[in-house]
């Protein structure tokens, strides 16, 4: 996903690379239980041993789906002497097999067959890189921890080092009720598209309707997992930081939904280490939105110059952060106005934004509360960040602070540690800061959530007893942002935040004393400014496209009066176009919905649907998918069901029903 064209008028287009660039479009690597891999390479035309090999390893199809940025960037790679190899995962785009999940351990053994076929080639000198965002940034992370003794450093982008307290699923061991189904949807609508003919040969419509019948909906696996167990464990490289054992460079950015991990690996690696965090949505910093982007393809560059070609390297750990200044509220911004510092020579303390106030309080539930908090993890599309936090505090129970005497520079993990009590057993809670500026915009600046019956681990969740205060620890996502003098801060706590926290059972009663209570944010005392090294975005040229529909996005709040439902619907339409080298057309088109009625936490309801479309001069294929999730006192219930369309005419249809026990979500 993310932004629906590359704007490459932000961009350089290098064109005075030292080596001239050979593109095989199609290679199968073999695994060892015959499954046929689909690589395409970028290859430096040498006359001995390239520099290296960067490997990109993922399921989003690189025929189609990722070929546009894959070029820019792996091309311009090969034009610096390395060999640039993007691999469809087992399952996915035109190679073999079936995808089960999420970064199972077949994802990962696959990994390292795949670095033992590079080190093979005559062209290999043993030195692989794995570079990816998101999904290709965790199996980074994830491959790494499995010491291949080739793999000598690693580009994890947007990714996380635990994939149960900070990512899609689960967070602060509430259920992300909106993100888990969407990007569930999304992967269970992007694996059905079919290996292309062109590639694979007369068998892909075999290949395809292997792929339909037996490729699973991911998210029924993640509900059945409601704790951190052993599912969540694995893969999860928290779990033992030594394990990985080469350098990483790691980025992310305030606007996504993957910034508080680059702080984690930052303070727990014990490696050599680099890390970039700006304004960036979920996306790769060259191009990412809001801008400053930066010259993020020569940053790789020298960092892989630095730790593939030499040895006993000389090093310094780097973290550049970007500061951003305060804002007043928009659902999407070009650009963030701030400033770079040099984090780790930059000095902090703390202050507690409630020291100044005392007694209990009961805290509002409104079950439509949250809806104006934008999505989970931005790429970068018109709708996605926070609209005015106006409406939304006045269904919080909101404390405002006196006006700042002094600029106020938040740099890091805000926590908040909070006494509180429920009248139910079971119950979460969501506490958010917002900059109120003097004209009375309410800009949101970081937020966290907390299951309740997590209060002594997110393994063993247990029933909390009533009237019972409780002392728990929130951590709030990682912020750097500037209230200005002049301005107040609002902190707003509430036990629902829909659409991303699934409702508990009943709607809870909270109370929290916020004598003994505090929540600490982290300041800048002494900055020390460092600007990154590479300002100016470069690429390799660009693939030529023939857009035949243009991207939108639309998302629309709406209350129905006679019945108390409140309805988000958001819409996501990727456009439709096709690349000239290969003439295949592609795109999707995605509806969702959010509903929730007041003061009835069982109403919650969410739907995505897709329609897929892949097709070229041999095939025509058209997938129509839907996936929904709601609940009752005891149970979730997920239902998906797809059709499948080649040549227009209805080819194959399946329908899944999953009724999953709750387990104190």
């Amino acid at each position: 996903m993310g932004v629906f064209d590359v704007d490459y008028t932000k961009i350089t287009e290098r064109t005075d690379f030292p080596f001239e660039v050979e593109i095989i479009e199609h290679e199968w690597i073999t695994l060892s239980d015959g499954v046929k891999l689909s690589a395409k390479l970028w290859k430096p035309i040498t006359h001995g041993k390239t520099k290296g090999a960067v490997l990109e390893y993922l399921p989003y199809r690189k025929d189609d789906f990722t070929a546009l940025r894959d070029e820019i960037r792996h091309k311009y790679f090969a034009g610096f002497g390395y060999t640039a190899i993007r691999v469809d995962i087992r399952g996915t785009g035109d190679s073999e097999g079936i995808i089960l999940d999420e970064y199972p351990k077949q994802e990962q053994d696959d990994a390292l067959e795949v670095i033992d076929w590079i080190t093979s080639q005559d062209w290999s000198n043993g030195s692989v890189a794995m570079i990816g965002k998101s999904w290709g940034g965790f199996n980074g992370l994830q491959v790494a921890a499995r010491q291949p003794e080739a793999l000598k450093t690693i580009i994890s982008l947007c990714s996380t080092d635990d994939r149960y307290a900070d990512d899609v699923h689960y967070k602060g061991g509430t259920l992300m009720a909106s993100d888990m189904l969407w990007w569930a949807s999304t992967m269970f609508a992007y694996n059905t598209r079919p290996p292309m003919k062109q590639f694979v040969g007369d068998n892909w419509r075999e290949m395809w309707l292997d792929r339909l019948e037996n490729t699973p909906p991911f998210v029924v696996e993640w509900v059945k997992h409601q704790t951190r167990d052993d599912y969540w464990k694995h893969g999860s490289v928290c779990e033992n930081y030594d394990d990985i054992k080469i350098p990483v460079l790691t980025m992310s950015g305030w606007a996504d939904g993957y910034t508080n991990p680059v702080f984690r690996l930052m303070e727990k690696l014990n490696v050599p280490k680099k890390a970039m965090v700006g304004p960036w949505a979920h996306e790769f910093p060259d191009l990412a939105i809001p801008g400053p982007q930066i010259g993020y393809l020569q940053e790789v560059l020298e960092w892989l110059d630095k730790w593939m070609t030499k040895e006993d390297t000389e090093h310094e750990d780097e973290f550049l952060v970007y500061v951003q200044d305060s804002v007043k509220p928009s659902t999407s911004f070009e650009y963030r106005e701030g400033k770079w510092i040099d984090f780790l020579n930059s000095k902090t303390e703390t202050k507690d934004l409630l020291e100044s106030f005392n007694g209990e309080v009961n805290l509002k539930n409104n079950t439509h509360h949250g809806l104006y908090s934008g999505v989970f993890c931005p790429f970068g599309q018109d709708g996605d960040l926070p609209d005015d936090q106006t409406i939304d505090n006045s269904l919080a129970t909101s404390i405002l602070t006196d006006k700042l005497e002094n600029d106020l520079e938040i740099i890091g993990q805000p926590n908040f540690s909070v006494k509180v009590k429920s009248k139910q057993a079971e119950a979460n809670i969501h506490v958010r800061i917002s900059d109120v500026h003097p004209t009375g915009e309410k800009t949101l600046i970081t937020k966290g959530q907390f299951n309740l019956n997590h209060f002594n681990s997110h393994e063993f969740p247990e029933n909390l007893e009533l009237d019972k205060f409780y002392e728990v620890n929130i951590p709030l996502d990682v912020i750097g942002y500037t209230i200005p003098k002049g301005h107040k801060i609002e902190i707003s706590i509430s036990p629902s935040y829909w659409t991303q926290v699934w409702p508990s059972k009943e709607l809870e009663e909270l109370t929290v004393d916020l004598s003994e209570s505090k929540l600490m944010i982290p300041i800048l005392k002494e900055e020390v400014l460092k600007e990154p090294k590479y300002k100016d975005s470069e690429t390799a040229e660009p693939l030529e496209k023939f857009v035949h529909r243009e991207g939108k996005r639309t998302r629309v709040i709406e209350k129905e009066l006679t019945t108390g439902e409140w309805k988000l619907k958001d819409f996501s339409d990727e456009g439709l176009r096709k690349l000239k080298i290969n003439g295949i057309t592609y795109g999707t088109e995605n509806y969702n919905t959010f509903t929730i009625k007041e003061n009835d936490p069982l109403s919650a309801h969410v739907q995505c649907d897709w329609n897929v479309i892949v097709k070229d001069d041999d095939i025509d294929t058209k997938v129509i998918t839907t996936s929904s999730m709601y609940c009752d006192l005891d149970y979730f219930y997920l239902d998906n069901y797809l059709e499948a369309y080649e040549d227009d005419k209805l080819v194959f249809t399946k329908e899944w029903n999953d009724k999953i026990k709750r387990n104190f979500s």
